[in-house]
């Protein structure tokens, strides 16, 4: 039996379709925290079992009889530590035979403070003695092309990051490694770092948003303290500005940049270019 927690989120429904695409054998379980929410994973005969990362009893109850178990890791950040500290616990009591997680790339020297929690849950795995696979993901091209009708918007696309360079995939590619991690003959407790195959700049995501539009949207470069400014008179919590100007700040240092193309032999083709990935957003 394999199971995916947060199945309902964006991660975990691409898994799923995946796991569905490969003619798995075995049993799919999606964990979910509110099951409402999943209705159509069970009308298309998946298994759907409450699991909350907050509720140790609801875990052992939805990882019971679960062979394979990809851990997706918690949304909500500053409560991840403790919340897949119940998961790896309850994976243990109930003998899980092994375990994946989604980490984050380099996890071990990322400057990114996201990692903190990221590494607190692999010492966690490893030490649990659950048979284990790190997935050490690197950034989804998601999260910038996000940004692209704001950058429509105000015509220029702003951020700290220079010319530092991401090596990015989007959430496909990355689901797509989880699924062949569960369901083929991979190394036990191996730690993989995935990336994607080109690496791009933002003044190289600006330039190709202008060539695809036929706009000029050029990069404006600016501090991270100017940055965390903008986005908070924008709206947005005080945590995500800070996190999202932090993070640029990370690329400029070539914090998210890898060429070890771990990704794209564990799927076993390319990743997405940048280039479809921003089609297909403007195509949204």
């Amino acid at each position: 039996m394999i199971a995916i927690t947060a199945a309902t989120g964006q991660l975990g429904r691409l898994v799923l379709e995946r796991l569905a695409t490969l003619s798995v054998s075995e049993p799919i379980v999606a964990i979910v925290r509110n099951p409402s929410k999943a209705s159509d994973l069970a009308a298309k005969g998946v298994t759907v079992r409450r699991g909350d990362y907050t509720d140790p009893a609801s875990l052992d109850q939805a990882f019971a009889g679960v062979d394979k178990l990809l851990l997706i890791s918690s949304s909500e950040v500053g409560q991840r530590a403790v919340q897949h500290r119940n998961a790896v616990e309850a994976a243990k009591r109930q003998k899980v035979k092994f375990l994946a997680y989604t980490s984050i790339l380099h996890a071990d020297t990322t400057p990114i403070g996201l990692a903190e929690e990221h590494r607190a849950t692999e010492a966690m795995i490893k030490s649990s003695g659950l048979t284990h696979a790190l997935l050490r993901n690197g950034w989804y091209t998601e999260n910038y092309t996000v940004s692209i009708p704001a950058a429509l918007q105000h015509g220029a696309w702003y951020g700290s990051a220079g010319t530092g360079r991401v090596s990015s995939a989007t959430r496909l590619d990355y689901a797509e490694a989880a699924a062949k991690v569960l369901t083929g003959n991979i190394s036990a407790n191996k730690t993989y770092e995935l990336a994607g195959d080109s690496a791009f700049s933002l003044p190289e995501l600006a330039a190709e948003l202008s060539r695809q539009t036929g706009k000029s949207i050029p990069y404006v470069d600016l501090p991270e303290a100017d940055v965390r400014a903008a986005l908070l008179k924008a709206g947005l919590p005080e945590w995500l500005a800070h996190g999202l100007a932090h993070w640029d700040a990370c690329v400029a240092k070539g914090a998210l940049l890898d060429d070890s193309h771990q990704l794209s032999g564990l799927i076993g083709r390319p990743t997405t270019p940048l280039a479809d990935a921003v089609r297909a957003a403007l195509k949204k």
